[in-house]
C-alpha cells in the first residue's frame, strides 16, 4: 500500500519522482481505510473448478499483508456442470443478482472451456456479456484470464480470436514493454508466464481495438493489455495463477485420452520438462505402449516423480502484479463498494489521479 508524505522529508518527493505513489496527508485522509471486496467468476470446467478458484484466491490473499480482502465468487448459466459441482456451486457461490445489489470494487474472471469454433454461439457468452456490461458502470476494475480475455474482445471490440496452427503450451519467456505502467511498477523486466491455449488474439488485434500491450513473448505473443482508459479492464492471455504442476496435470490428461484412443500423442509442454524429468516420462511411455499392446492396465503415471522436478518461475511476478492492481484498485475504489471511484476520479482516466 502507498506511503503518506506526512512531513517535509526530502525523501518523499524522491520517492514519487522515481514512480512510487505517494500519498499527501489529504488524499490519505479521503482514503476511508476498508476491506476490498473482490468477485471471482469462475467459469472453469468442473475438473478444474475449485483448483481454479483456489488459486485466484491464493494470488488475491497473498498480494498484500496489511488489506482485508472479501472474495465474491459466483458464475453463469451456460456452462454444463455435474451434479456434483452444482451442488458445490448451490451451497458455496453467491448468485449474481445479490452481486450486482451489494457491488465489487474489483473482478477477475477465469477462462473457460468452449464446444463452438465462434464464443458468440456459447450459451454462456450473452450471460458474461451482460457481468462485463454490468462491470463496466460499476466496478473499478476488471482482470481477465485467457478465454474471457478473448470473449471481452469480442463484446467489446468485435474482434474474433483466431485458430493457432498447434496448441500453445507450455511455458514462455515474457518482457515488459511498458515498464513505467503503474501495474508493472518493481517487477522483472523478464519473466515466464504459462500458456495453454488453442487459440490467440494477435498483437495487431490489441493495437486496433486501441489497448496498450504491457506484457509479451517472442513465441507466445501478447500476454498482458489494459484498455484505453489505463486500468479499467486488464486483459492476460496466459495463466500467471497457475501451480508449479498445473500443466503437468494437464500432460497426463491428454497422455491418458491418448491411450483411450481418444487423441494423437500429446508432445510435452515446452520449456517446462526437465531432462530428468523427461527420461522419467519417456520411460513410463515405453511402459504404457508396452501394456496398451498386450492388452495389459496401464502403469500409473509418475506425476509424483515428476513433480519435484518442476520449477516454478512466474509465481513471484504474478503476485507482484495482482499487488499492485489490487493497490491501485484500493488507491481509486469508492468507500461505497456500489460505485467504481471516489469523488473526483475521471473513469476515461482515472490513473491520472495519481500522477503527479
Amino acid at each position: 500500500m502507498p506511503i503518506v508524505e506526512h512531513t517535509s522529508l526530502p525523501s518523499f518527493g524522491d520517492l514519487r519522482r522515481h514512480g512510487h505513489t505517494v500519498l499527501t496527508t489529504q488524499e490519505a485522509q479521503r482514503q476511508d481505510i476498508r476491506a476490498l471486496h473482490v468477485g471471482l467468476l469462475n467459469m472453469m470446467p468442473d475438473a478444474a473448478f475449485q483448483v481454479t478458484e483456489q488459486q485466484f484466491m491464493r494470488l488475491v490473499g497473498s498480494s498484500n499483508h496489511i488489506a482485508q480482502f472479501y472474495v465474491h465468487c459466483f458464475t453463469v448459466p451456460g456452462l454444463p456442470r455435474s451434479e456434483a459441482t452444482q451442488a458445490y456451486i448451490d451451497a458455496h457461490y453467491e448468485d449474481l443478482a445479490s452481486i450486482y445489489v451489494d457491488g465489487l470494487d474489483a473482478l477477475i474472471i477465469t477462462g473457460a472451456n468452449v464446444a463452438n469454433p465462434r464464443l458468440d454461439l456459447e450459451p454462456f457468452y450473452q450471460p458474461l456479456a451482460e457481468v462485463i456490461g454490468w462491470a463496466a458502470e460499476n466496478v473499478t476494475s476488471t482482470l481477465c484470464s485467457c478465454l474471457s480475455t478473448h470473449a471481452l474482445m469480442k463484446v467489446l471490440h468485435g474482434i474474433d480470436r483466431v485458430p493457432l496452427p498447434r496448441k500453445q503450451w507450455g511455458v514462455y519467456s515474457h518482457r515488459v514493454v511498458a515498464p513505467t505502467h503503474p501495474l508493472l511498477r518493481d517487477i522483472n523486466t523478464r519473466f515466464d508466464v504459462p500458456h495453454s491455449r488453442y487459440n490467440a488474439v494477435l498483437r495487431k488485434h490489441f493495437v486496433t481495438a486501441g489497448l496498450q500491450i504491457l506484457i509479451e513473448s517472442d513465441e507466445a505473443g501478447v500476454h498482458a493489455a489494459v484498455s484505453d482508459d489505463g486500468f479499467r479492464r486488464v486483459y492476460f492471455q496466459g495463466h500467471p495463477e497457475y501451480d508449479t504442476n498445473s500443466l503437468l496435470k494437464e500432460y497426463k490428461r491428454e497422455v491418458l485420452r491418448y491411450f483411450h484412443g481418444e487423441r494423437d500423442l500429446p508432445p510435452c509442454p515446452e520449456h517446462y520438462i526437465s531432462a530428468e524429468a523427461e527420461a522419467i516420462i519417456t520411460s513410463y511411455l515405453d511402459a504404457a505402449h508396452a501394456a496398451h499392446a498386450n492388452g495389459r492396465p496401464l502403469p500409473d503415471f509418475p506425476e509424483a516423480e515428476v513433480t519435484p522436478l518442476l520449477d516454478n518461475t512466474w509465481r513471484d511476478t504474478a503476485r507482484a502484479i495482482f499487488d499492485n492492481w489490487l493497490g491501485l484498485v484500493y488507491q481509486l475504489t469508492n468507500l461505497d463498494r456500489r460505485l467504481p471511484f471516489m469523488d473526483g476520479i475521471d473513469p476515461t482516466n482515472p490513473l491520472q489521479a495519481l500522477r503527479r
